[in-house]
């Protein structure tokens, strides 16, 4: 049997020196300082987050995996055979498979994530396992606009985004950001993952996971910026904090510096004082009439919503309204 070829067409090769100088010195010279969470993703910081989802307080990946695994037949059929599947942030692609061996006959694969290597790998397992499969990588920044490989005449093509990646966004950012995709990407439907609202304590331990799993994906953001920028963090200088916030209904994570110190940033010096924070990340959570309200005034309609028996979680198929 011929190995299968792995067709990677990156559209944007992302560069980060221009673009992440330029967001981490805006969000590190800001009163309340801040990096965008996309940076996160490196090759290390990929496989710590893939990491985060094995620890047993993190209740996304496995809730989310049943209810993939029970409604895949629906998702199959409603679909239709010989799609294409596009995934959004693709990271590893564990839960693609699910979705891959459900439906009939899939045409092609685009996987689109920030992290070159790591998507690269994560393509090539997946050629491996789905002979057949065109599966062609596409580096990019999924959170801004971007181009996808024309697609065939007469072929449905579903956009894939799970993990609950949508809470990351600002509400007004979300809706902006499934605008996008409705109009820009030519999908017959939307398969995504939403979390929703629960008991803070819930969300609290799936933030700050006991084997310390989580602490180390947030600080690793500082390592990056020590290599890429030749910054000089002192990672034991700063502790990892997240929790929910209920009045604006998320969990925040921040980095902490405790003690008064400075840092040098891309030949900038950075102040900190004892106590102030570096807001790395918020994720936001759902009501149900929430999201069904959000994803209407964006431009789709909800075809079909699937929940686990303790309404942790939920993943809806959008079809454009």
């Amino acid at each position: 049997m011929a190995e299968p070829t792995v067709r990677a067409q990156p559209l944007s090769e992302l560069g980060p020196q221009p673009e992440f100088r330029q967001s981490v010195l805006r969000g590190l010279s800001a009163a309340h300082k801040s990096l965008e969470c996309k940076y996160f993703y490196d090759e290390r910081g990929s496989a710590l987050f893939d990491e985060i989802c094995r620890q047993p307080e993190y209740y996304p990946p496995s809730v989310e995996t049943g209810i993939l695994e029970r409604c895949s037949s629906d998702i199959a059929r409603l679909t239709g055979a010989g799609a294409e599947l596009v995934e959004l942030g693709s990271g590893a692609s564990l839960k693609t498979r699910i979705v891959l061996r459900a439906l009939q006959r899939p045409a092609r694969y685009l996987p689109v994530d920030i992290s070159a290597a790591y998507l690269q790998a994560a393509a090539a397992t997946l050629a491996v396992e789905f002979p057949g499969l065109d599966v062609r990588p596409v580096i990019a920044d999924f959170t801004a606009p971007f181009q996808l490989p024309p697609g065939a005449r007469g072929v449905p093509r579903l956009l894939f985004f799970p993990g609950s990646t949508l809470g990351n966004f600002h509400p007004r950012e979300a809706g902006e950001f499934l605008g996008r995709t409705c109009r820009g990407l030519s999908a017959d439907a939307f398969l995504i993952g939403v979390d929703l609202k629960k008991d803070p304590a819930i969300l609290d331990a799936a933030y700050n996971d006991a084997a310390g799993v989580t602490a180390a994906f947030n600080l690793n953001l500082l390592e990056r910026i020590n290599r890429e920028l030749g910054a000089n963090f002192d990672l034991g200088g700063f502790a990892h904090h997240a929790a929910y916030v209920p009045r604006r209904g998320r969990v925040e994570m921040h980095l902490k510096s405790l003690r008064a110190q400075s840092v040098r940033v891309a030949g900038r010096e950075i102040r900190f004082a004892a106590g102030e924070s570096i807001h790395t990340e918020n994720s936001y959570k759902y009501s149900v009439a929430g999201f069904r309200e959000l994803a209407e005034r964006s431009g789709w309609q909800v075809g079909r919503a699937w929940f686990d028996d303790r309404e942790l979680f939920s993943v809806y198929l959008l079809k454009p309204a």
